[in-house]
């Protein structure tokens, strides 16, 4: 499943320390639940993950148990996210079953993310 989620306001707070804990954490939770990160990729104004979980788990129940723990610890840790935004997550997300394509095209979309046209910058990280 490739799941997709944002900051509130798409503000770019996830740069830095922050990205290198939510990875961590991203990890952790993943390693809890028994499921396998193939692709995992922390932008400032968004996420990109694509795991691999059982066939009982819903994409609902996929992208709250990412948000709803990392929101919590990445807030205690980091107190500025709490005065620059009021909730961490946007109430939204996008998830999609990738059966229909490979896993390892799905990997590289999200591993080239920074390097789109339309994107700022150099296409390096910043």
């Amino acid at each position: 499943m490739h799941v997709v989620w944002c900051p509130k306001c798409r503000r770019p707070v996830l740069g830095g320390p922050v990205a290198v804990r939510l990875c961590e954490l991203i990890e952790q939770k993943a390693d809890e639940r028994g499921w396998e990160i193939v692709a995992l990729e922390v932008i400032p104004d968004h996420v990109h993950l694509v795991v691999r979980h059982g066939p009982k788990a819903s994409a609902s129940y996929v992208a709250n148990q990412f948000e709803g723990v990392i929101s919590r610890v990445l807030r205690a840790e980091f107190p500025y996210l709490k005065s620059r935004l009021p909730t961490l997550w946007s109430s939204s997300y996008f998830a999609a079953s990738v059966g229909a394509v490979s896993a390892g095209t799905v990997q590289r979309y999200v591993e080239t993310q920074w390097v789109r046209p339309w994107r700022r910058g150099t296409g390096e990280r910043a």
